[in-house]
């Protein structure tokens, strides 16, 4: 049989990959989160189904983003935010696992930008030192608070009851209009929409939230 016949045989009879999909919701729902956090988050949410058909997370994402000039650097993806900024929040119905794998129990968190640090302990965890920390509601200090790295660290590892802090890494946009659910190159789920900043800005962005380092 001919290679190109055969390859395309081999096609056909290859199950249809079933992509996730993304549905709206309404305004966060936690009435008990503070009332502070509840003001800074738009007021519909985005429920991100994997390619299994479950529910993976639930987002709210901030209404307006602090944002600063775009900067160059090697392994920076999103420069514009500035570190500890708060993006929005993210729930987790029936828990997750962070992109460490450490299990994350059912719940809401924040999440706030941080850059992974440029030493040798980290070296081949993800090609880009972005990354969204997730720190348990309770604990955050609200939305307009600067963290320093090292505290946040300790409240993020909170989240996943460690001392390491729970980490979802940021990726590259993937093509076609946002919002949108997509899977990277290394089969990763992700989800990409675009974030409002203070200044009247639009920061498209791309956020892994099921898939682990390849350690």
């Amino acid at each position: 049989m001919r290679p190109r016949l055969l390859a395309l045989l081999l096609l056909i009879a290859l199950p249809a990959f079933a992509a996730g999909k993304l549905e709206t919701t309404g305004e966060f729902p936690d009435s008990s989160a503070p009332a502070a956090l509840r003001a800074a988050l738009e007021s519909r949410g985005y429920r991100v189904i994997g390619s299994d058909g479950s529910v993976l997370c639930e987002i709210w994402l901030r209404r307006a983003v602090p944002a600063r000039p775009r900067a160059e650097a090697e392994g920076i993806f999103y420069s514009e935010l500035a570190p500890s900024a708060l993006v929005g929040v993210i729930s987790y119905p029936k828990g997750g696992h962070d992109f460490r794998g450490q299990t994350i129990q059912p719940g809401a968190y924040t999440l706030r930008y941080e850059l992974l640090p440029n030493d040798g302990n980290h070296l081949g965890v993800a090609p880009n030192r972005d990354f969204l920390l997730l720190v348990p509601i309770a604990v955050d200090p609200g939305p307009d608070a600067a963290i320093p790295y090292d505290r946040l660290v300790k409240l993020s590892a909170q989240a996943a009851g460690a001392n390491h802090p729970a980490p979802l890494s940021l990726t590259l946009l993937p093509a076609g209009n946002l919002p949108q659910v997509f899977q990277t190159g290394n089969s990763y789920e992700a989800f990409a929409a675009t974030l409002a900043t203070q200044s009247g800005g639009k920061l498209p962005f791309a956020l892994i939230v099921k898939g682990e380092a390849q350690q």
